[in-house]
């Protein structure tokens, strides 16, 4: 299951540097599928193709947000998704609409980290 942040969001920053993915990014800003990953093309579930390095809209203009596809929950890196341990407010926690096991979480983690 991917990590979000909710609204209760105080804009900190704290959760940004943990991040071994790169996965979260300031409210209103773009990101890319390549920030801090291996990734060059890509392959989308619908079938489009994508390249690494395009920009892509922000997740939330007005707090900080998390890329459900590049968040592993710190699979393979730490022992707990290390956003929600920083996270001043506790407003890092479970996505709903990304459940994923352990082995998904390993896999995306392989896939983002040639």
């Amino acid at each position: 299951m991917a990590i979000m942040i909710t609204d209760e969001c105080i804009n900190c920053g704290a959760c940004e540097p943990e991040c071994p993915n790169t996965a979260i990014y300031e409210g209103g800003v773009e990101w890319k599928w390549a920030d801090g990953t291996d990734l060059q093309d890509i392959e989308m579930e619908d079938g489009s193709k994508v390249d690494a390095k395009e920009v892509q809209e922000p997740v939330s203009d007005e707090f900080y947000y998390i890329v459900p596809g590049k968040c592993t929950e710190c699979t393979g890196f730490h022992e707990e998704p290390q956003c929600a341990a920083v996270c001043p407010v506790d407003c890092c926690v479970p996505d709903p609409d990304y459940v994923e096991t352990e082995e998904e979480l390993t896999a995306k983690k392989e896939w983002l980290h040639l």
